[in-house]
């Protein structure tokens, strides 16, 4: 896993923002955010930015985190 998100595609249209991952539906921004995204999306990475925005962003921590005491609940 390389860790950099990929995969993600966006249409604006009429005020509102649809962004997809690989094909299907992660979130739609209207109004401000839309407009704030559509800036945005200029000057940072898009695929970063769509994945923060939709909130499927991996911290890269997962299995560490996975691996605690606190979290582990009968798993192993």
């Amino acid at each position: 896993m390389s860790g950099v998100p990929g995969g993600f595609a966006f249409t604006a249209r009429g005020g509102e923002v649809r962004i997809s991952h690989h094909g299907r539906p992660a979130g739609v921004l209207r109004g401000r955010a839309a407009a704030v995204f559509l800036r945005d999306v200029e000057v940072q990475d898009p695929q970063l930015l769509m994945a923060r925005v939709t909130g499927n962003y991996r911290h890269g921590n997962e299995r560490t985190a996975a691996m605690h005491p606190r979290n582990r609940g009968g798993r192993r």
